[in-house]
Formats: C-alpha cells, sequence, structure tokens
C-alpha cells in the first residue's frame, strides 16, 4: 500500500475516532437522517452535528442532501455500512476474533 493510501486511511479514521461523530455515522447506519433528529437523539447542538457532518462528509463517510428546509444525512456507501458493521460485530463479539485468530489466513494455506 502506498503511503498516500495509508495517510488518507488514518485521516478517514481519525474521524471516526471521534465519539461524536462515531454516534452520527451510526445513527445514519439504517436509514436517513435530519440534523435536528440527530441532534435530539444525541443530546448535542444543530451547529455541533452540523460542523461534525462538514467533517464526515469530507471523508467520504456520509452523504447529505436537502429536502424542503432539512438537511437529511446518510452514510456515503455500502463500503462504509459494511466496514461499520464488521466493526461492530468485531467489538461487541471478540469471542468470534478468538476462533476467526485460529483459522489460517487463506495467504498461509499451504
Amino acid at each position: 500500500m502506498d503511503e498516500g493510501l495509508r495517510e488518507e486511511l488514518a485521516a478517514t479514521f481519525r474521524q471516526l475516532g471521534d465519539p461524536n461523530r462515531l454516534a452520527i455515522v451510526l445513527a445514519c447506519r439504517d436509514e436517513e437522517r435530519s440534523v435536528g433528529a440527530l441532534a435530539s437523539e444525541l443530546g448535542l447542538s444543530v451547529s455541533l452535528v452540523s460542523q461534525h457532518l462538514r467533517r464526515l462528509r469530507d471523508a467520504r463517510l456520509v452523504q447529505a442532501r436537502r429536502d424542503g428546509k432539512q438537511v437529511l444525512c446518510r452514510l456515503a456507501d455500502g463500503h462504509v455500512r459494511r466496514m461499520l458493521d464488521d466493526m461492530v460485530e468485531h467489538v461487541a463479539h471478540p469471542e468470534s476474533c478468538d476462533a476467526a485468530a485460529e483459522t489460517p489466513h487463506p495467504e498461509e494455506q499451504p
């Protein structure tokens, strides 16, 4: 992997390292959400949610669209959804990681 891609990956993961931004992407995992609904659900101000969303959009993790006076947000694509689903599974079920560690990586197969 080249250094530029590695740096971009690190920058993207840093965006998810903030608990509020992570909460926003997790809240958008299953359905489109308005900025106001996100703010209310997460106990944050609308302006703070908007600031976080700007950073998440810049990292291509979420997309936003205007619907009348509302701004609706959703995950950017299936890649982001799968990554979140995999990480939730990884953290919620550590025993499955132990079993996977015992299975050789395909490149390690004889």
